[in-house]
């Protein structure tokens, strides 16, 4: 299995399936050579899975299994993020090096997507059945907040569908997760932050270079960016977080380890602590705001006659979109600064997990699958830091999770959306086994 997985995984890595908002640059061709090389990876998952097109090149398979319990639902996308940054091997070449597949997609998100895949190929060449329905969605403009994923939940709506739970990308065998936790983390993400795009705005007369005049267009709206990156919104460890690290406190070193244990009493030195150890742990405690975009003059002599940032707000468990709203109002403390929201959508709803005392079944089939895969692993809850196209099944699925069974060092994580994107082979291999035996182990 190890070699025909990993070419696989190689042979769709290697199309292109970038996403464009604008559709005109989408590249149509390359969407349609990824989903015939999906039918001809995978012959017995398109022969034997009934499946439905959704949109344009949205994958719904439908896998019918001996009981009639509540199906699952298994999710990956099949798009990525545009090429960027100095690679030291090609983005769509999958070349293997250093025990590593690398390319664009390979973790975010088509490692999974074909993990999924090869796991369904095998238990089918096995002749298994699963003890009740699973379906595969697969997106096609994930990386666009697109409307593959809200059509997917639309047709399984149309036919009376109610997952029992369902499994999309997010959290990973983490390493290097926590300061001062020297095991992995498997980290499951049972809610996803909230996602807000904020365009700002300064307008003005313009004008020659030369003769500037104090404020202007560019240096206001500089004024505001500056006000907002000061002035971060309350920190809090939500309930999830809470849970997790009272999980992770016995592998924690000292003094780290009676303040993880405590989280929920010291909630507020916890919180103050994470926003010191570094970008990562502080975006588990509050809203974020990253400044992404910038537009100004046309010319170097030019005066901007308008000026403009995006900023990319997402959105912590507790706070609202409005709230945010008025945190931005409130910091930037200038009329002239135009405030227009671009999209907005608020905090996903909080899936059951299991507590002490307190288990919940498909939670702990989660945990159980890990622990048999990943036995130096501690899994726990968290609350997702990204956006994912899982959170539009939550208006039919009460438990909606985020994990990618694979292993991911810091330096990994940081390579999505950036340069030298890679999986490693054997923690893919890992990752189509726990695909595998969650499937194997689901009940009646």
């Amino acid at each position: 299995m190890t070699d025909r997985a990993v070419a696989k995984l190689q042979a769709l890595v290697r199309i292109p399936t970038v996403s464009h908002r604008d559709r005109e640059r989408l590249d149509v061709a390359a969407f349609d050579r990824f989903v015939a090389e999906l039918r001809a990876q995978f012959p017995l998952l398109h022969d034997r899975l009934d499946l439905t097109r959704v949109l344009d090149h949205g994958l719904l398979f439908h896998w019918r299994g001996r009981g009639d319990g509540d199906p699952v639902v298994l999710m990956a996308h099949l798009d990525v993020v545009p090429v960027e940054g100095d690679w030291q091997h090609d983005a769509f070449a999958a070349e293997v090096v250093d025990g590593h597949v690398w390319g664009r997609g390979t973790l975010d998100d088509k490692g999974a997507l074909v993990a999924v895949c090869e796991a369904v190929e095998t238990l089918l060449e096995d002749g298994f059945t699963p003890a009740r329905d699973v379906w595969l969605s697969f997106g096609c403009d994930e990386e666009v907040a697109g409307v593959a994923a809200p059509a997917a939940v639309d047709v399984l709506r149309e036919r009376g569908v109610r997952p029992w739970f369902v499994v999309d990308e997010g959290g990973a065998v983490a390493t290097e997760a926590i300061a001062g936790v020297d095991v992995p983390v498997a980290v499951v993400g049972v809610t996803e932050k909230g996602i807000m795009s904020v365009q700002l705005s300064v307008e003005g007369r313009g004008g020659h270079a030369s003769t500037p005049a104090r404020l202007g267009p560019t240096a206001r709206l500089a004024r505001a960016i500056t006000r907002i990156d000061r002035s971060s919104m309350p920190a809090s460890v939500p309930a999830p977080t809470v849970e997790l690290f009272r999980r992770v406190a016995p592998h924690a070193g000292l003094p780290l380890r009676p303040l993880l244990a405590n989280a929920e009493r010291l909630a507020p030195a916890l919180a103050r602590a994470l926003v010191a150890l570094g970008p990562e742990t502080a975006a588990m405690t509050r809203t974020t705001f990253a400044v992404t975009t910038l537009q100004g003059s046309p010319a170097l002599n030019v005066i901007a006659q308008r000026a403009t940032a995006g900023v990319n707000v997402r959105i912590m468990l507790g706070d609202t979109v409005q709230g945010v709203l008025a945190h931005l109002r409130k910091v930037v403390r200038d009329d002239a600064v135009g405030i227009e929201v671009l999209e907005a959508e608020e905090p996903s709803p909080l899936s059951p997990y299991s507590t002490p005392g307190r288990p919940d079944p498909a939670f702990a089939l989660l945990e159980a699958t890990i622990g048999e895969v990943f036995p130096d692993a501690v899994a726990a809850p968290y609350v997702m830091m990204a956006a994912t196209d899982s959170r539009s099944f939550a208006a039919i699925c009460e438990r909606v999770y985020r994990f990618a069974p694979f292993r991911m060092s810091r330096e990994q994580r940081e390579a999505i959306h950036s340069y030298d994107e890679r999986i490693g082979v054997e923690t893919f291999l890992e990752g189509v086994r726990w695909y595998r035996r969650l499937v194997e182990q689901l009940p009646r």
